[in-house]
């Protein structure tokens, strides 16, 4: 049928089933009682996060921050500077600074030099921060297995794809770059 939506009480098909109502439209309100998807999607993300750095507590990362998954994952597949960090984390340069010097001290980040532009300074990560971010990854996992177990491997693998769908820049597919909500 190429997308076209049936009329209610019609079969989709020959061998489909009839339906018994159309699906809501996009934008429509919640269910009755349902809370609204920001919240859940608040409360989803914080559960996940304090779970994740209970997790890497438990396995000796001691020292860090909320703040520092930001860093490196904008510093995980190529350098970036102070003013880019400032800019993705919505925080003044001295902030910003601030905690990049905080990271350099933990051994997560280092600061390089510029060969063109002895001012700029960029920031890549150490074996340390990459180690930093196996661990993460793999607290994820176990994270989301527990997911999965309460609502299937399914319908969370779905939740992914259509999370993906609804959140990528249209002109491009990517995904935006995760900026704190602070």
């Amino acid at each position: 049928m190429g997308g076209v939506t049936p009329p209610a009480g019609r079969a989709p098909s020959a061998d489909g089933p009839p339906l018994a109502e159309s699906p809501p439209l996009a934008g429509s309100p919640p269910l009755a009682g349902s809370p609204p998807l920001a919240r859940l999607f608040a409360i989803g993300y914080r559960q996940l996060i304090d779970s994740l750095h209970d997790r890497l507590q438990a396995r000796g990362w001691t020292d860090v921050r909320p703040a520092f998954g930001f860093v490196l994952l904008a510093a995980r597949d190529q350098p970036t500077s102070v003013t880019e960090l400032a800019g993705l984390m919505g925080m003044t340069k001295q902030a910003a600074s601030k905690l990049v010097d905080a990271m350099v001290s933990g051994g997560y980040l280092q600061r390089g030099t510029d060969a063109q532009d002895g001012r700029h300074r960029p920031v890549t990560l150490t074996s340390r921060g990459e180690d930093l971010l196996s661990a993460v990854e793999e607290i994820y996992a176990e994270l989301e297995a527990g997911w999965a177990t309460l609502i299937g491997t399914s319908h969370l693998d779905r939740m992914r794809q259509d999370l993906m769908q609804v959140l990528a820049d249209p002109a491009n597919g990517q995904l935006p770059p995760v900026r704190p909500s602070w």
